[in-house]
């Protein structure tokens, strides 16, 4: 008989491997807390669109957290930030 919850007759050898992006440091000190009940009222207020304001409050969320070691430093257009100088596809398409 198999032991309950193992995949086949074995159990599990193989090692697991973290994800590359979602897997950081817990705020336990509330460090960047005021910046995310910030950012969540915004998300409220809103109805869950995604505003320029909100985007902003994203932004500096990220950053506290970057420069508390919460998360590791990234380049924001990594993140989902568009270089503001550089204008979008749809604006260069427009012209």
């Amino acid at each position: 008989m198999s032991s309950f919850g193992s995949p086949g007759s074995g159990p599990y050898a193989g090692k697991p491997i973290p994800p590359q992006r979602g897997s950081f440091p817990l705020d336990h000190d509330g460090e960047c807390k005021a910046v995310m009940k910030k950012y969540l009222s915004c998300i409220k207020k809103v109805k869950g669109m995604n505003d320029e304001e909100c985007r902003n409050i994203a932004k500096s969320y990220l950053s506290c957290r970057m420069d508390r070691n919460l998360m590791a430093r990234d380049d924001f257009k990594n993140l989902g930030f568009a270089d503001p100088s550089t204008p979008s596809n749809s604006e260069s398409q427009r012209r």
